[in-house]
């Protein structure tokens, strides 16, 4: 991986950490190559039980797009006749969004400082959400003339409702992380000195968990937001067959008859 973006697998959990704290985290294209490259590595790795999304420094957890990088790149574009700079979506935002919520294990992001734009979609698409008390969250995209990516237009509106989503996607504004709990975006907030410790504890919970039962249980979820209650119910059964099938279901039954703690093997 690239400096911009660094991975460490230790235990069962994959780390993922943005490392451009100078430039407030902001994806240069660099940084999406990378980020991209770790998100798909960490799901194809069947040793990887749950994956922690964080950044480093405290201002900002991710900023989205780098603007200088994009500025240059539009001037290119037009001068070129060409239209290339938007092909980020596809190339890079897309995959990674799709890489962290389908993935087969629960993804856990700590957000330490400012999340807006794509980054703010990178933190939603994380299936729990450690958040700092400075922390805040902004949909950014109408600001600069833009439509939602990164999945938001999807994620937002299932967590605090469609009219509350157009109003933050309509009319950009910094969220702070106190509303942002209230609203619903926020599983978990802590006070800034917590954050990182806070956020891989949880993680490194879920990697010792029940990694079959964690990843129906995201399946479940991710299918039962678009689908009737019949469907979700036939998707379910299909889901506790898989379940109940696995090493760790049996594992947890006899634990719980024994009175100990069962031993998860992620399998």
């Amino acid at each position: 991986m690239a400096d911009s973006v660094l991975y460490e697998v230790t235990d069962g959990l994959a780390t993922i950490t943005i490392n451009r704290p100078d430039a407030m985290n902001a994806m240069n294209t660099e940084a999406k190559v990378a980020l991209r490259d770790a998100a798909l590595a960490a799901a194809a790795d069947t040793g990887v039980r749950a994956v922690l999304l964080t950044a480093a420094g405290t201002r900002a957890f991710c900023v989205g797009q780098d603007l200088k990088e994009h500025i240059g790149n539009l001037a290119a574009d037009r001068e070129n006749g060409s239209s290339l700079t938007m092909d980020t979506v596809a190339e890079h935002y897309n995959p990674i969004v799709r890489a962290l919520t389908e993935m087969p294990k629960p993804v856990v992001v700590g957000v330490n400082g400012v999340a807006a734009g794509a980054g703010f979609g990178f933190a939603l698409a994380a299936d729990y959400r450690v958040v700092s008390e400075d922390a805040s969250f902004n949909t950014s995209f109408a600001g600069v003339a833009l439509t939602a990516d990164s999945g938001v237009s999807w994620t937002l509106p299932r967590l605090i409702g469609a009219s509350r989503a157009a109003d933050l996607l309509l009319f950009p504004r910094s969220v702070k992380a106190r509303e942002a709990y209230e609203l619903g975006i926020v599983n978990r907030l802590v006070p800034a000195a917590d954050l990182h410790a806070e956020a891989e504890s949880v993680a490194r919970a879920l990697a010792q968990g029940p990694t079959v039962a964690y990843a129906a249980l995201k399946e479940s979820l991710a299918y039962g937001a678009s689908r009737t209650l019949p469907e979700a119910l036939e998707r379910e059964e299909a889901l506790q067959a898989r379940a109940g099938a696995s090493e760790d279901h049996s594992i947890a039954v006899r634990a719980f008859l024994d009175k100990q703690p069962p031993k998860y093997l992620g399998r």
